[in-house]
């Protein structure tokens, strides 16, 4: 499904300073451009709640192939349960300041058009980089985190050399600022802060490795008495693929609806 939208808040941009964003959806919804950024939302059917409350998901990473047909069931689940689901395109940023302001910008569109100040947030795959920066950084704008096969180190993947560029950083510099700017080596900001995750990873997943990724993050979290709150589910035998008990995680997606709710009153 080929959506075309407008510039930001909905009104016609002028084409010279503004394009029409074009983004291929696999549920009805918008396409907008938002500081030059491609960026979307999909919004629940009906008379939307009072401005301020209404629930939503910030959703990573927004990539032209994401998010895709694995996930429609998932995101049909949000839409009934009234909660809208939007992302901002910002390339393979890897969770780099860069990436955490174009949230920012989505986030304040959002607020604009009613929406609550604190999303959930979903991050897949190497969007788990995104959505933890996001957790860090604004820990007070989270009201939760989940997560299928997540990264949250990009040591592991992409690595240092794809990684470094979205940085602005040779590979050697990064890994020297790696407490500052890896997501897992911050992650007590989330922990002290409350945030709660709910995590889905295989035990096999050789792209994607459980253990210094999603198993470190709760290891993380128990260290300072966070424990119960990150739920982490390890299916046996799974890898990184596409299995759709990945995708049809009533656990998670529960979680999400929840901490969305949670995050609107």
């Amino acid at each position: 499904m080929l959506a075309i939208g407008f510039g930001h808040g909905g009104q016609a941009a002028d084409p010279a300073a503004q394009p029409a964003a074009t983004k291929d959806l696999i549920l009805p919804g918008e396409v907008f451009s938002l500081g030059g950024k491609t960026a979307f939302v999909f919004t629940p059917a009906g008379s939307p709640a009072p401005a301020g409350t209404r629930p939503w998901i910030l959703y990573s990473p927004t990539l032209p192939a994401y998010p895709d047909k694995a996930e429609q069931w998932m995101h049909e689940q949000f839409l009934a349960a009234g909660i809208a689901v939007a992302g901002i395109d910002t390339g393979e940023s890897y969770g780099s300041p860069a990436a955490v302001t174009a949230a920012e910008a989505l986030h304040a569109e959002m607020l604009r058009r009613g929406y609550a100040a604190r999303p959930a947030v979903l991050g897949r795959s190497r969007g788990g980089l995104w959505a933890s920066a996001w957790a860090i950084a604004h820990p007070e704008l989270t009201a939760g985190v989940g997560g299928i096969y997540p990264v949250y180190d990009w040591r592991t993947y992409p690595g240092l050399e794809k990684a470094a560029p979205a940085y602005g950083l040779a590979p050697d510099a990064l890994l020297a600022r790696a407490a500052e700017l890896c997501p897992i080596e911050r992650i007590d900001v989330a922990a002290n802060a409350g945030v709660p995750f709910c995590i889905i990873h295989g035990d096999v997943d050789t792209v994607v490795p459980l253990e210094p990724n999603s198993r470190r993050l709760k290891r993380r979290y128990e260290a300072l008495g966070k424990g119960d709150l990150v739920t982490l589910i390890v299916p046996p035998g799974q890898g990184h693929s596409f299995w759709e008990g990945f995708f049809t995680c009533q656990e998670l997606v529960d979680f999400l609806i929840e901490r969305a709710r949670a995050g609107a009153r």
